[in-house]
């Protein structure tokens, strides 16, 4: 099946078909999940997935940008951007030639 939008329903819709928890604890499980990855992700700066990735947090000073429409110029307030770099594993498993 080939998706581009995956929403959070359809991840608590595959934990529960997979592994047969009910919809309720599939959800609470995703949720705990995601939680844990944002709060050291807060926490620690850098989070390292084995066999998937590293979520980074990378400092953006501001800047000038320009409306594109309008050409008017606004500054673009410093922020903080999350960063993802895909592991070697699962670069080698998006790429291979096989059905996953």
């Amino acid at each position: 099946m080939l998706r581009t939008n995956l929403k959070k329903k359809d991840l608590i819709n595959s934990i529960y078909m997979q592994i047969g928890f009910s919809k309720i604890i599939s959800e609470n499980l995703l949720d705990d999940l995601l939680s844990t990855i944002i709060e050291n992700l807060k926490d620690e700066k850098k989070l390292k997935l084995s066999k998937f990735g590293t979520f980074s947090i990378r400092s953006k000073k501001s800047r000038i940008g320009r409306n594109p429409k309008t050409n008017e110029e606004k500054t673009i307030s410093n922020r903080d951007v999350v960063l993802f770099k895909a592991s070697k594993e699962f670069k080698d498993l998006v790429n291979s030639k096989n059905d996953l």
